[in-house]
């Protein structure tokens, strides 16, 4: 059943590229296997998936060090300053960076562990006080100042669009 469902939602990426004239190799599906238990994330693994999401240092650490190396980790949930350290050398990429703070940590702890780090900034573009991320207008300013950092590579921006029955809605409402 996992394996048949991350060939469904893959099934459907591979179509959104196609309908938007853009080659598959821009996107990348991401199993999101927080709180998921490793024997899950085996199978995925035998099925050929390479990228994982966890949303937790805990779990990612310890899914990390029991699970093949070539996993391509993704921290998508919220990361504390305190906790960068135990995953700027295991992270592929980190999606959740709202701030100068945040970003001048991963590049102290990248710096000292030579790795470059691949980050997206979270921009809170619904403006939804229960979420994380920057607001837009601040997003220009953060992304020049995070640029000059070193050990970092800012690769774009993540952001959570708010929930609309018709998700053509969207474009409207970024429009307000």
């Amino acid at each position: 059943m996992l394996t048949k469902n991350y060939d469904m939602t893959y099934a459907q990426v591979r179509e959104a590229c196609k309908r938007s004239s853009r080659p598959e190799t821009d996107a990348t599906l991401i199993a999101v296997s927080k709180t998921k238990p490793v024997w899950m994330l085996e199978e995925l693994y035998q099925h050929g998936c390479r990228d994982f999401g966890e949303n937790k240092v805990q779990e990612l650490t310890e899914k990390y060090d029991v699970l093949p190396k070539d996993i391509r980790w993704h921290m998508i949930g919220h990361l504390q300053r305190n906790k960068v350290k135990y995953i700027v050398d295991k992270v592929y990429m980190i999606h959740s960076v709202d701030s100068l703070r945040l970003a001048e940590e991963i590049s102290k702890e990248a710096v000292k562990k030579q790795v470059s780090v691949k980050i997206l900034v979270e921009v809170n573009v619904a403006g939804e006080e229960s979420k994380f991320g920057l607001t837009v207008e601040e997003t220009t300013d953060l992304v020049e100042s995070i640029s000059k950092l070193p050990g970092i590579e800012v690769k774009g921006l993540m952001t959570i669009a708010p929930y609309v029955e018709n998700p053509e809605e969207i474009d409207s409402i970024s429009e307000n």
